[in-house]
């Protein structure tokens, strides 16, 4: 499964990220989960452009409020954005013309081993064309006007931006019998301790194959016969010599790691317990229709007495209710408390999110569940279900016809996965249900 290229838009505050962001990815349909806790503010999509994917990044949704700090963090966040992107579009505003923090940043950009194109926002037709001679100061051979606000331009960059990138491949191989696993969560949570753990005990195969992105090294490893991928591990184990203010932007490590994983073991510390970073990146994993265990780590360092593990998943699953099926592990990674048992857990899962349920048996429990709680009316009409079929695994997906799509209440759809839940086990993994209209 190919990494998607990353895009990274920087910039110095105003002059048009978060527009220019909307504007490339609001062609998209950004799936909004009305559920407290999952992903609201949105600094980074996965976005489709004439078949080729990419995620793209908007380092405004990362500026500080305080002026003073503001250069600082401009820089780091530059920065930050170059390390991870593999195509960066340096946005300046061509009203105002080149100015010193527009020079500052070009000056990092330039020496970085990075494919960047400078864009002027705000130029909305001929009479603005004249002041942008300006930017040639820059030293650059080219650059592109745009108005991101009318979308001038807009469309013309991106397809010289995206024209090296892979066209969007559909990933989804029922053939791999390779269980890929990302190991993700926040700084210092323990992530290499746990990597290291796995790989010391297990490492069966250890030859490191260079993964897609630059310094990610995808570890292939066998346990009891079965063939995983650890993915990325490489990415994990650099310390970033970032501020903390930044801890923001291991979300976007976490979500490279996402996008190619089939189940995301989301590491939490037990001292801390779910913070909103985590509940953001088990948000992207269930946005994404990934698998996800959640595994408290630094549990040795807890003191406990009977009703500590039930308090604790109590309120985990309160934080996340969207995704309070994913099953919850106590380990301590440095002591290797339980964390054989994650081997156990990921295959249960993997079992799950690739399982197929015959058709025959999915609509005579569609017909009892209807039977036991009819549809509501819609339009004064009587809503039927006339016929399901899963059509797809990882994760599992249902379609099902119906006299209109828009009578389908959520509570509805809700009664529907939790009778499929009980009835087929899946009690562990994320399910899919699609309604279409019946032709």
């Amino acid at each position: 499964m190919q990494a998607k290229p990353v895009i990274a838009i920087v910039g110095r505050p105003n002059v048009g990220k978060s527009t220019l962001f909307n504007r490339i990815a609001g062609k998209q349909k950004a799936i909004v989960i009305d559920e407290p806790g999952a992903t609201r503010d949105r600094n980074y999509m996965d976005c489709v452009f004439q078949d080729k994917a990419f995620t793209l990044i908007d380092t405004g949704g990362f500026e500080p409020a305080s002026e003073e700090r503001i250069l600082v963090q401009m820089r780091e966040q530059s920065n930050l954005a170059i390390e991870e992107a593999d195509v960066i579009i340096f946005l300046m505003d061509g009203r105002d013309g080149i100015i010193p923090s527009d020079i500052e940043i070009a000056k990092q950009l330039r020496g970085k081993d990075k494919n960047v194109f400078y864009v002027a926002n705000k130029v909305d037709g001929d009479r603005h064309e004249e002041m942008l001679t300006d930017f040639y100061r820059l030293g650059i051979d080219e650059f592109y006007p745009i108005s991101a606000q009318h979308g001038l331009g807009v469309d013309e960059l991106l397809t010289i931006i995206t024209r090296d990138f892979p066209a969007a491949a559909d990933d989804k191989d029922d053939q791999d019998t390779q269980i890929k696993i990302a190991i993700v969560g926040k700084p210092n949570v323990g992530k290499s301790s746990l990597v290291n753990r796995i790989l010391g005990k297990e490492r069966s195969i250890a030859n490191p194959t260079p993964g897609t992105t630059r310094d990610a090294i995808d570890m292939p490893l066998k346990v009891h016969g079965k063939n995983y991928l650890l993915i990325d591990t490489a990415g994990i184990r650099k310390k970033s010599k970032i501020s903390m203010t930044l801890e923001k932007y291991s979300v976007v490590q976490a979500l490279k790691s996402i996008n190619r994983c089939n189940i995301a073991l989301v590491l939490i510390d037990a001292e801390e317990g779910l913070t909103e970073q985590d509940t953001k990146i088990i948000g992207l994993a269930y946005e994404r229709g990934k698998a996800c265990i959640i595994v408290v780590n630094k549990w040795d360092k807890i003191e406990k007495d009977n009703s500590t593990v039930g308090k604790f998943v109590e309120d985990i699953k309160d934080e996340i209710k969207f995704m309070d099926f994913a099953p919850i592990i106590f380990v301590s990674a440095i002591t290797g408390q339980r964390a054989p048992k994650i081997f156990e857990l990921i295959d249960k899962v993997y079992e799950q999110y690739t399982k197929r349920i015959g058709t025959s048996s999915l609509n005579d429990l569609v017909e009892k569940s209807v039977r036991r709680n009819p549809m509501a009316r819609y339009a004064n009409r009587q809503m039927h279900i006339s016929y399901a079929t899963q059509t797809d695994v990882k994760p599992p997906t249902f379609v099902f016809f119906v006299s209109n799509t828009k009578g389908i209440h959520f509570s509805y759809e809700r009664y529907l996965t939790n009778q499929i839940r009980d009835t087929f086990g899946f009690d562990s993994v994320p399910l899919k249900l699609v309604f279409r209209k019946k032709r």
